[in-house]
């Protein structure tokens, strides 16, 4: 019997997001939306992609993108794994 937590079944794992916007954020961002990975894409926008503890923390990753003045393209929850590390362009 595995001790792992399995996101599907137990609420109390954190989902994994990516949210797109439009327009390249730097890098130095990365601590302010709490760690998570920044990807900037060939065609211009960036991928903002990590675990996100529930739907309050949420939207307040979506309030910091409003407040920068960024234009929000798209948010995905994911499955574990499905976003790794070897989708990140720096």
């Amino acid at each position: 019997m595995s001790n792992e937590r399995n996101p599907k079944t137990d609420p109390g794992q954190p989902r994994v997001y990516q949210i797109r916007i439009k327009g390249h954020l730097d890098p130095r961002w990365t601590e302010w939306f709490g760690g998570l990975t920044i990807a900037l894409e060939d065609n211009g926008d960036t991928l903002l992609t990590g675990p996100v503890v529930d739907q309050a923390a949420l939207h307040g990753l979506l309030r910091k993108v409003r407040d920068l003045g960024m234009r929000l393209i798209s948010v995905t929850s994911v499955e574990p794994g499905q976003a790794d590390a070897s989708d990140v362009k720096r």
